[in-house]
């Protein structure tokens, strides 16, 4: 049988259950696109022209009849997994971070994947890179797609970027850090230093072997266990990858994307994403 779920194709795991709350509305619905698109469908074009087989879709219970309307409105009858991150107990209001998100997909990935935001644009090349990296997945293997820190900041303001540190290839840390933004004189500073352009920054587009999902589980039991009374405590995957390549569970290869990344943090961004987006053609 040739159709896509029966294939080896690495899965796409797009997280769109977050709660927006600095945008104001569901941005991951948000149409930035010529077409009514969202960001998460150019995601699922750009994947899928890449290589990419099954998606799975990551929602929570208020927003489920939205996203899969909107799916099918722009993708017609292609067949999409959804899961609910809030079926993944304990319940509470604030979703418990990107590690809660993939566990609680972790019973329909059945094969190395790729998982990223739903509300970020990765574009095509990225897509490419990912299935390359998947190509040679194994168990304690990863890998992370950056993007140059100079290809994600807005034209103005600041923004928080995840800035990682890489030897030899491999990652070694990522480092939240506040305040990057790129200067009147031309040069970009990133918490009142001045970096390169070229600096890798993290946007959350990870590959990963589906075996992870075991030591994924583990530490998220260990989290909870310290956590699960704390109201905004977030078990984020930057934080679990780096506790497994501290423990030697994991190897991280940093490929870096030359594509330009286009995101909506605040209301103002909006019109920025749409304007970026106004002569976009998908792939056929």
């Amino acid at each position: 049988m040739s159709d896509e779920s029966t294939t080896n194709a690495p899965q796409l795991v797009i997280m769109a259950a977050g709660l927006g709350s600095r945008f104001g509305g569901v941005k991951q619905l948000a149409k930035v696109g010529p077409s009514d698109e969202a960001f998460l469908d150019f995601s699922i074009k750009e994947a899928k022209a890449a290589g990419f087989g099954p998606v799975v879709m990551i929602v929570r219970s208020n927003i489920e009849a939205d996203v899969v309307e909107h799916i099918r409105n722009q993708h017609g009858d292609m067949a999409v997994t959804y899961v609910r991150q809030d079926d993944l107990p304990p319940q509470r209001d604030k979703p418990w971070g990107t590690l809660h998100a993939v566990l609680s997909a972790a019973d329909v990935i059945d094969r190395p994947f790729a998982v990223l935001n739903a509300d970020d644009y990765y574009g095509l090349e990225s897509f490419r890179l990912a299935m390359a990296a998947l190509a040679s997945s194994e168990p304690g293997k990863a890998a992370n797609v950056a993007f140059e820190m100079g290809n994600t900041l807005p034209p103005a303001g600041s923004v928080t970027r995840g800035v990682c540190q890489v030897a030899d290839g491999r990652l070694t840390g990522i480092v939240e850090t506040e305040d990057c933004q790129r200067n009147d004189d031309g040069t970009i500073t990133a918490d009142g230093q001045v970096v390169a352009a070229e600096t890798p920054v993290s946007m959350n587009l990870w590959c990963f072997d589906n075996s992870a999902l075991v030591d994924f589980g583990e530490r998220w039991d260990v989290f909870l266990e310290a956590n699960r009374h704390e109201p905004k405590a977030e078990a984020q995957l930057p934080t679990i990858v780096g506790q497994m390549m501290a423990d030697g569970r994991m190897t991280v290869d940093v490929v870096s994307s030359p594509e330009e990344w286009i995101g909506i943090t605040n209301p103002e961004d909006f019109e920025l994403a749409r304007q970026a987006f106004a002569d976009y053609q998908l792939p056929g």
